[in-house]
């Protein structure tokens, strides 16, 4: 079964009373966590804004290992940069490791404060992506503001991954349906690399010639760079408002403790 808007979204589809927020205010909520998690400085701080969005999360009705699976598949890369902190980071020397490797003091308290600045600001755009489909979000860039061109851009970004995801589905079956066996020990690795270039190579020729196809499409119907999209514009229900201010007043409550 190909993967699908739809499919990936099952999560932003449900309802709860964290998906029934509109899309600006979650927007909103997840961009003031995030710049106070980059902020603070305080590790009690960060823990007790994690928590608050665990809190939200239970809300949601999000299903919990989906969450932190995602997380999980995020957290690496910027993880490493954090981890490699204690031995880069100059200060008081805890430990000498081979090689002259050194891990200070300083170093692990600042990868640590990496880290958890990082683990809040993931777990906040996993919530929040979780909890809104995609046209939503889009949608909440236009009406907050955000350059148009900006948005347009994440729009088609979007669809363009299911594009390339489809067009390497179909290279896949077709070398299968050829016996091609990349873990064939008994095949050169040099002609395994070879046939590697020539998918990735077709992958992005057909993903190209179904973009041109995509663009033309789009200028027959009119389309340029000052057109406009029709946004339903629902009315702001005052619990959007409401949760707004006790995310801030939480936040600063945290900071003035």
């Amino acid at each position: 079964m190909k993967t699908s808007v739809n499919t990936l979204e099952r999560e932003a589809r449900k309802k709860s009373a964290i998906h029934n927020l509109d899309s600006r205010i979650k927007l909103i909520m997840t961009l003031i966590i995030i710049v106070y998690g980059v902020y603070t400085t305080n590790l009690l701080n960060l823990l007790l804004i994690e928590i608050y969005i665990i809190f939200l999360v239970f809300l949601s009705k999000i299903s919990l290992k989906y969450y932190l699976k995602r997380i999980v598949y995020i957290l690496p890369f910027g993880g490493f940069i954090a981890i490699f902190q204690p031995f880069i980071r100059p200060g008081d020397i805890l430990y000498t490791l081979p090689f002259g490797l050194s891990l200070s003091y300083q170093g692990v308290q600042f990868g640590i404060l990496l880290l958890s600045r990082l683990t809040v600001s993931i777990s906040m755009i996993v919530l929040f992506s979780s909890s809104t489909p995609m046209n939503s979000i889009i949608n909440a860039m236009r009406r907050l503001g955000f350059p148009k061109v900006l948005s347009m851009i994440l729009s088609l970004t979007v669809r363009y991954l299911f594009v390339f995801f489809d067009e390497l589905d179909n290279i896949r079956n077709a070398q299968k349906s050829r016996c091609f066996n990349i873990w064939n020990h008994k095949i050169s690795y040099m002609w395994i690399l070879r046939q590697l270039g020539y998918t990735i190579m077709m992958i992005f020729l057909n993903s190209f010639e179904k973009g041109e196809k995509i663009y033309f499409s789009m200028l027959s119907r009119g389309y340029n760079g000052e057109s406009n999209q029709y946004i339903e514009e629902p009315s702001m229900k005052h619990i959007n408002y409401f949760v707004l201010i006790l995310t801030i007043a939480i936040i600063i409550f945290i900071e003035l403790k």
